[in-house]
């Protein structure tokens, strides 16, 4: 037999409600088109789906296996429906977000599980990297909304909102030899001949070049090998306190102290669009979204 949506819904109608009658005045239909129905799906099932010896038609064991199987199709066909008139709506198939890196992705996580509570079929990608090749992404269409730093100059081609702010801390392996020199306190020029580890692009330039301190850098495209250089004492990094918290409380890492200014470079944080390019529905909720929390 080949189930249909409208043959699985009579079957979940009567198995709910008890009663042929009951069924037929839920669906709109006349109780003998109900119970014929059934006696059809039986025959071709070649089992009875129902037991009609009592009052009411009481659920056989073989209905009883189908029916979490039924109930489950069910609710993916209204979830297919409504997606088909959300997408009607101007719903996207696909959000697609770029994300730098090297920043705290709590608060837009938090977002995004709540647009997937309130669209289950919309697919979401996140594309992380490094923050000259998300806004890349961005400005090549491959992402619709990007999550980045704020920088200092302002692009005429750029859309932003303020999410956030971020504190940028140097940080340095408490076995690295310039903390052994330097003892507990440092001055800040201090790091100018000491190698930084930073996470940049591979290919593209640098634009914000205000975490950059020192003269000598390595780079990585990825943060998490960033943080394992600067634990392995092969430089130090200025990387987002909300996420290093872990490893200095775990003294992986050493947050420094520095003579003469305070170890802190804050950032903001931006969702950030092209004016050309105007968001679409899952978008712009995803931007409210951020907004608010």
């Amino acid at each position: 037999m080949n189930f249909t949506s409208d043959n699985i819904e009579l079957f979940l109608a009567v198995l709910e409600r008890g009663s042929f009658s009951a069924a037929a005045r839920a669906l709109r239909r006349v109780p003998s088109a109900v119970s014929m129905g059934i006696a059809n799906m039986e025959a071709e099932l070649g089992f009875q789906l129902f037991d009609r010896s009592h009052r009411e038609p009481t659920p056989t064991a073989m209905a009883l296996a189908l029916a979490p199987h039924a109930r489950q199709i069910a609710d993916q066909l209204k979830q297919l429906q409504i997606h088909a008139i959300e997408l009607s709506q101007g719903l996207e198939s696909t959000l697609s977000i770029g994300v730098a890196s090297d920043i705290n992705t709590e608060k837009l996580l938090a977002a995004v599980k709540t647009l997937s509570e309130r669209y289950p079929l919309l697919n979401v990608e996140l594309l992380s990297a490094p923050q000259d090749e998300a806004l890349h992404l961005l400005h090549q269409g491959r992402v619709s909304v990007c999550l980045a730093f704020g920088g200092l100059n302002v692009n005429i081609r750029e859309q932003f909102h303020f999410v956030g702010s971020e504190s940028l801390i140097a940080t340095l392996s408490s076995q690295h030899a310039a903390l052994a020199q330097g003892g507990e306190r440092l001055f800040l020029e201090d790091l100018v001949n000491v190698r930084q580890i930073v996470v940049a692009s591979r290919d593209l330039p640098m634009a914000d070049l205000r975490p950059r301190v020192a003269e000598t850098y390595w780079r990585t495209d990825s943060l998490q090998t960033a943080l394992n250089m600067v634990e392995a004492g092969l430089g130090w990094g200025n990387f987002p306190q909300s996420l290093i918290a872990p490893l200095l409380a775990q003294g992986r890492l050493t947050r420094l102290t520095f003579k003469n200014t305070k170890n802190e470079l804050r950032l903001p944080m931006h969702l950030i669009w092209l004016k050309n390019q105007p968001l679409q529905k899952a978008a712009r909720e995803l931007v409210a979204l951020m907004q608010q929390k």
